[in-house]
């Protein structure tokens, strides 16, 4: 059962497409076959009813010459091609010669036009012309039911034709709801898929700039470290052998951190060959408790950092606390940067009730060493992205009396479902 119905369903899918690809081959189907069922036999045989009632019926009309018989079933058949793409027009003109056909007393087989012509109306046609339409089947109806009082009750006849008109104009309204409800469900199925191809695309865009600006902090933060260390390191090698080997040994510990760091971020991205995700060995994100191993290392390449916490920053959210290491880290690698070794750092973390600020601020360049540039990295801009993620903001510029001061502050207000 299941392969019959698919070849079915292939199959009106592809009479939908020809349909779509030549309208009219269908539309020109539907008058010849109307012709061949219902006038031909009228042209061939005229009207031979069978039994008594029948032919006393068909006497009692009028009975109409080929050329016009040809003429009347021509009208009512003909605007059959119409019948979709101006359902209203073809309806009228079926109508009005039915009309004039049952005026003259004539009865043709090629009337059941009109109840096609009603059915594409209630299908494809605007649904304020139906009352109309609706008031004219019946005028119709009623015409007929009177011409054939002759043979057959007036109410008997009005009732199977009006319930003949009236199964017709179901039957549009039924397909025309179907067919409404199934364009719908295609659109909406459409539209769920371009919203599952745009989330996809934003989650893919979150990660890559979550990878970004990981790899920002740590690649930035440990070279900025590292090239410190190698400058010293080579104005120490003529002067103290020893200061510039111990400069080598820690660029190579910087070095070997930066690594290990950056196989934790990238190991979560790579795939087993087989295209399962890998399972790297994770080590616990940084925090708060890593920010003294961080002063320990910019301290090595020549920055003198005071730092210093208020309030219970052991109990922050590890969110929070990554946040916190990476402002800290990214505020230090400019320091390092831009005011060069020899600075004086004072570095803060207070937590007061709901409130986290974390504030870095150093004493500037020595003397004739640029400050700070002014424009706005990718530094800061992922300062103030990890801040967002907490309800917090970061603002960076010149201090009072010289220096440059970052100050970050961050909500701690517990969100609804999220910890």
């Amino acid at each position: 059962m299941g392969p019959l119905v698919a070849r079915i369903a292939r199959g009106g899918q592809r009479l939908r497409q020809a349909d779509r690809a030549h309208p009219w081959v269908l539309d020109a189907a539907v008058v010849v076959v109307a012709f061949l069922i219902f006038c031909l036999p009228d042209l061939l045989h005229g009207h031979d009813g069978d039994g008594d009632g029948p032919r006393r019926l068909l006497r009692s009309f009028t009975r109409l010459p080929p050329a016009g018989m040809l003429a009347f079933q021509a009208g009512l058949v003909l605007p059959l091609l119409w019948r979709r793409r101006r359902p209203m027009v073809a309806f009228g003109v079926i109508a009005a010669v039915f009309v004039v056909q049952w005026s003259l007393g004539a009865v043709l087989r090629a009337d059941v036009a009109l109840f096609i012509a009603l059915y594409s109306l209630a299908l494809h046609g605007s649904l304020r012309q139906l009352p109309w339409a609706c008031g004219v089947m019946a005028a119709g109806m009623t015409l007929v039911a009177v011409r054939a009082s002759a043979a057959v009750s007036v109410w008997d006849a009005l009732f199977f034709l009006l319930s003949t008109a009236i199964a017709a104009l179901a039957l549009g309204l039924m397909v025309r709801t179907r067919r409404a409800q199934l364009a719908g469900l295609r659109d909406r199925a459409a539209r769920l898929e371009i919203e599952r191809d745009q989330r996809s695309r934003l989650a893919a865009a979150a990660e890559r700039a979550r990878v970004a600006r990981e790899m920002h902090d740590i690649v930035g933060h440990n070279l900025s470290v590292m090239i410190t260390l190698a400058d010293a390191g080579a104005y120490a090698t003529d002067a103290a052998p020893e200061r510039g080997k111990e400069a080598l040994q820690l660029i190579g510990d910087t070095g070997r951190m930066a690594l290990g760091e950056l196989r934790r971020v990238l190991g979560v991205l790579r795939e087993d060959p087989d295209g399962a995700p890998s399972t790297p060995e994770l080590s616990p994100q940084p925090g708060v408790a890593d920010l003294e191993t961080l002063c320990d290392g910019v301290r090595t390449a020549g920055l003198d950092v005071v730092y210093r916490t208020v309030g219970d920053v052991d109990a922050l959210d590890s969110g929070v606390q990554l946040a916190v290491y990476r402002i800290v880290q990214e505020a230090l690698t400019n320091t390092l940067k831009h005011a060069g070794a020899d600075t004086r750092v004072k570095l803060s973390v207070v937590v007061e009730g709901t409130r986290l600020t974390v504030r870095v601020r150093d004493n500037g360049p020595v003397a004739g060493q640029p400050g700070p540039p002014n424009e706005e990295g990718h530094g800061l801009v992922g300062m103030r992205e990890r801040a967002a993620l907490y309800g917090g903001r970061v603002s960076a510029g010149p201090a009072p009396g010289g220096g440059w001061d970052v100050e970050a502050t961050l909500d701690l207000t517990p969100r609804g479902g999220a910890r």
